[in-house]
């Protein structure tokens, strides 16, 4: 599975929209409901009028018809008030002033309210939108929030990310506003395409995971995402086996098969009853336990792995392209990864 190399083009911005959502209908029925709204009550106030016509006066004829009360209604409503029909009974008065001038603002606050919704706000939004793209650095760019996506941004939240510094990417509207509702940023777009990718400034993210269900889909992704971010660290979920070498000839830095992952668990239990249980501790942020992934501190360089600062104890050494287990790593080096394991009381976020 290959993908050419395609001329780089230059970025232009979004060209789709974030889903920013203060409803659940789509902004032509949001408006429809609207428009009903105010004409109904302004129909009101002409059933109103035309029941009480004999309150009104027509400084011109001296006769109200039904076209009259429509025409006093509009400008009663809108304020206008030429002066040509007016009330003059009192019950009529105590019409306008009681049940009249409330519609009146009410009508006023839909029209209002609309122009809020459809042209302020949503200008707004898009203004934001362009903003949070333009500053984006060092951030986490989730594409497809399917099970596995979202089990991984809510951990990652759980572990202390601040959900502002998370990008979502999905195609469901459906799934962006449960990673709205997290406090993420979400963009409803395709991430096998380029431009997608550039909108949120692939190239800055400090990781990327990829999860979108498919591992065809993933690993098409994982080839964009490498074409136009060299040196970003990519994980990616698969669940064929015979897909987890396509996944890292694509460019993944990580390759997690749940499949696996859930035989390991299941190997273990068969090999003791908390064997198990340790393993999903270790795996989880709510456990007792945590695998901790970090670059050696100054301090350490040339002590054990034994004798690590942070109180963990050290299980592996990553020293350029070679792993060492803990029986055979020696004095660390400076520039070495060493994974851990720290109680969650004290991990770092």
């Amino acid at each position: 599975m290959s993908k050419k190399p395609a001329p780089r083009r230059p970025y232009r911005g979004p060209r789709f929209q974030p889903l920013r959502r203060s409803v659940g209908v789509p902004v032509w029925a949001d408006l429809g409901i609207r428009l009903a709204l105010a004409l109904g009550l302004v129909m009101m106030v002409v059933m109103i009028h035309w029941l009480d016509r004999d309150g009104l006066v027509d400084n011109l004829d001296g006769h109200i018809t039904f076209l009259d009360v429509v025409y006093f209604t509009m400008i009663s409503i809108t304020t206008t008030g030429f002066g040509d029909i007016a009330p003059v009974s009192d019950r009529a008065r105590l019409i306008e002033a009681v049940i009249v001038t409330p519609i009146r603002f009410a009508v006023l606050f839909i029209f209002v309210g609309a122009a809020y919704d459809f042209v302020i706000r949503r200008s707004w939004e898009k203004y934001r939108m362009r903003r949070i793209q333009e500053r984006l650095t060092g951030h986490i760019v989730v594409l497809g929030f399917g099970i596995s996506g979202s089990e991984a941004v809510h951990e990652l939240i759980e572990r202390g990310t601040d959900p502002a510094q998370i990008v979502v990417m999905d195609p469901s509207e459906e799934r962006l506003a449960e990673a709205e509702a997290l406090g993420c940023n979400v963009i409803e777009a395709d991430a096998t395409r380029d431009e997608s990718l550039e909108a949120v400034r692939i190239s800055r993210a400090s990781t990327v995971l990829v999860s979108a269900g498919r591992d065809d889909s993933s690993i098409l992704i994982v080839l964009t995402v490498r074409h136009l971010a060299p040196e970003v660290p990519i994980s990616v979920v698969v669940r064929a086996a015979d897909n987890e070498l396509l996944a890292r000839q694509a460019g993944a830095d990580n390759v997690i098969n749940p499949v696996r992952f859930t035989g390991l668990l299941l190997a273990g239990s068969a090999q003791g009853s908390h064997i198990a249980d340790y393993m999903a501790d270790l795996a989880s942020f709510g456990g007792k336990v945590q695998l901790v992934e970090r670059k050696v501190a100054p301090d350490e360089v040339g002590k054990t792995i034994e004798e690590l600062s942070s109180g963990g104890k050290g299980l592996r050494v990553y020293r350029g392209d070679t792993m060492r287990g803990y029986w055979e790593c020696g004095p660390l080096e400076m520039g070495d990864t060493i994974v851990e394991i720290r109680p969650t009381a004290v991990t770092e976020a």
